[in-house]
Formats: structure tokens, sequence, C-alpha cells
């Protein structure tokens, strides 16, 4: 099965339009963070969410913890898909699949130590995908993605192994390692946002290397 491929920080309809034709299988848009790159406006979102063709993914980043806002944060943008980039509070997960029926729910973990594991699979009970990264949500300012880090892909790989979900892999990927992020981790899907980039612009040659390492065999 091919690995799908996530661009994340998508801030123009002509980015989205090169990371579709490089063989992107979904985009990134990320809304209001306390912190990180790729931030755009929700009008930016609901205007490239609108017009990417099926069936590439479109999926908002919002760090919206309490299920009204992330449902009124949605209703601005209107994705295919929530990619929640910090813990939701209790019971959030039901109101919102209940007001968003048709909308996938992606958690994100950002795999620190072995609790990180705990909480992957614990999540994995309600989400529809898992998605692991390795920002920080215990700084006093919050780092929750985007960092250009990789983690610990060995309590990477005990969650793929145990999810009952699909799983994607996010932080510091690039052409340069994600051959070995793919054989060490097993994921469903890999993420990146930063190693496609330069000076903070979609960079074409490396959407190209990285495709290229990608699919090498």
């Amino acid at each position: 099965m091919a690995i799908r491929v996530k661009i994340c920080c998508i801030s123009s309809l002509e980015e989205a339009a090169s990371a579709i034709k490089a063989g992107a299988s979904a985009l990134g848009l990320v809304g209001h963070m306390p912190s990180g790159p790729g931030v755009i406006a929700d009008d930016l979102i609901f205007e490239i969410a609108r017009q990417t063709p099926p069936p590439v993914s479109t999926f908002l980043l919002t760090s919206e913890t309490a299920a009204p806002d992330v449902i009124a944060h949605h209703r601005r943008v209107h994705t295919s898909t929530i990619q929640i980039v910090d813990t939701l509070q209790s019971g959030a997960y039901t109101e919102i699949r209940k007001a968003l029926p048709g909308v996938k729910l992606v958690q994100v973990i950002h795999v620190l130590d072995e609790k990180s594991v705990e909480e992957a699979l614990e999540a994995a009970e309600s989400a529809d995908a898992l998605l692991l990264d390795s920002g920080n949500p215990n700084l006093q300012v919050k780092v929750l993605g985007g960092t250009g880090r990789t983690h610990n892909w060995q309590l990477s790989r005990q969650i793929v192994d145990q999810a009952p979900v699909p799983v994607f892999l996010a932080g510091g990927l690039h052409a340069g390692n994600v051959r070995q992020a793919v054989e060490t981790v097993q994921p469903f899907g890999v993420d990146l946002c930063s190693g496609l980039r330069t000076e903070g612009r979609l960079d074409a040659r490396k959407l190209e290397m990285f495709f290229e390492a990608l699919y090498l065999t």
C-alpha cells in the first residue's frame, strides 16, 4: 500500500496546486496557533478547501479544545478533516461527531515519552486517525507542531503496532530521512511542513526530491 503524504502549512492556492501536482493526498491548513509556522486566515482556509479536488483531503489544524469552539472553527472553513493539535475536553469527541457527522477527526499526539503511547491508544478509541508529532503542549507557550524536529521513532512504532486506527508520522521529515522513518515506524502516512520549504516557501525541488526518496525501491 502506498504511503499517504500530507503536506502541511499550505499558505496559498498556488502552494495547494503545487502540492497536489507533486503527489500529496492531503493538505494541512493551519488555523490560529499559540506558536509555530503556517498560520493562515480562516477565509483562505475555506477558499483552499473549496477549490481542492477530491479525493485530496483538506485538514483544518485547530488548537481549540472545547467542542463548541472546534465546531464553530470548522463551520467557518468546511474542510473534510479536523486535525486536533491539543487535548480535547472531556466529551468533546461525541459532541463534535454529533454536530459534524461527515467530518473525519485526527488527533495529534506529541511523542515525548512512554506516556505518549498510552495517550495515543486512548485517543485511538475516539479518533479516526492519529498523527504523531514532535511538539510539547506542556510548555508555558504550547508548541503544537511545525518544530522541524524528529522524535523517538521507536515509541511511534509501538503506537503504530497497537493502534486500531491509521497513524500518520510527522516531525522533522525530509528527503534525507523519510525512507528510514517509514521503514522504522511503518506509518499509514507521513506529514511534512518545514522539510519541503526554503525561506518559508514550498520548494518545488524539495518536493521532487522528497517524493523520489519516498518511493525509491
